[in-house]
């Protein structure tokens, strides 16, 4: 009755999914039904660890991350875990021979929540990218080409920049959570507390430039994810033209949204570009 078990675990996995992010779950859902339930089991992995060290609040939280890593890394070796969330990754994580690497470089990131706030320097700034963003890129993306090397080592760099794009719009969205509730400072050389059109610019430019980046390897990958990649993509980049168009002092005070209606729109004109082969 193992496979029933697994069952239930892949199904928790979307679960979470579906529960934190509406946006996320509509871009995975125009997957192909082959891989979407793995990229389902990457975002409860990492989604989990983000909670721990970002709304347990009330709790030791660096105590339950070393649990969750020591767990993790028990699930990994033994290729089973009574954590479904855990468990249903181990199994994606084999299934498509993800590096430890990547893996490792995240729960670094995240390590870094309980105990940094401020990233003064680019080296700082770009080593956290690369864990809580890029990597998580990169696990998506052995899912996509199944495994293929070639095609891997050919999509890694703008896998990493769609990454890095979409973290550093969360952090310009959330500017205003992440100073005020979690007193974390992400972006180097800018003082949220004074944010100005300069800097914001300066910002969304750099985002444009990951960006672009990315749409190059976006029209390379296999049919079976372009389509689903492609709406995360045009969403995120609507995202980052709404907070391009919002004052910067807007930003500081409110979280910036994209509503239901501008979401289904985003997917209507992704699929017709899709179906017309414009991407």
């Amino acid at each position: 009755m193992k496979s029933l078990f697994d069952k239930v675990s892949y199904q928790c996995s979307q679960i979470v999914t579906e529960s934190y992010s509406t946006s996320f779950t509509m871009a995975t859902k125009m997957l192909s039904s082959c891989i979407r339930p793995d990229i389902y089991n990457i975002y409860g992995f990492v989604r989990f660890a983000d909670e721990i060290v970002d709304t347990f609040d009330q709790y030791d939280k660096e105590k339950l991350f070393n649990q969750f890593e020591a767990s993790l890394k028990d699930a990994l070796e033994q290729r089973i875990s009574l954590n479904p969330i855990l468990n249903s990754f181990q199994h994606t994580y084999h299934k498509y021979e993800i590096p430890y690497d990547l893996v490792d470089a995240f729960m670094k990131s995240m390590r870094m929540d309980l105990y940094k706030s401020v990233y003064k320097t680019d080296e700082e700034y770009k080593e956290y990218i690369y864990g809580s963003a890029d990597v998580v890129g990169l696990m998506c993306l052995k899912v996509f080409v199944k495994g293929d090397t070639k095609k891997y080592d050919d999509l890694k760099e703008t896998a990493m920049a769609l990454g890095s794009a979409f973290q550093k719009v969360n952090f310009l969205r959330d500017l205003k959570s992440d100073f005020e509730d979690l007193d974390r400072s992400y972006f180097p050389n800018t003082d949220l507390a004074m944010l100005d059109e300069a800097s914001k610019t300066r910002i969304v430019n750099e985002i444009k430039a990951d960006f672009e980046l990315a749409y190059k390897g976006i029209i390379r990958l296999p049919n079976e994810a372009k389509f689903g990649v492609y709406t995360a993509y045009k969403y995120y980049y609507r995202l980052l033209k709404k907070l391009q168009r919002t004052p910067s002092l807007e930003i500081r005070t409110v979280r910036i949204r994209v509503p239901n209606y501008e979401k289904f729109g985003v997917l209507a004109k992704s699929y017709v570009n899709y179906k017309l082969n414009l991407v």
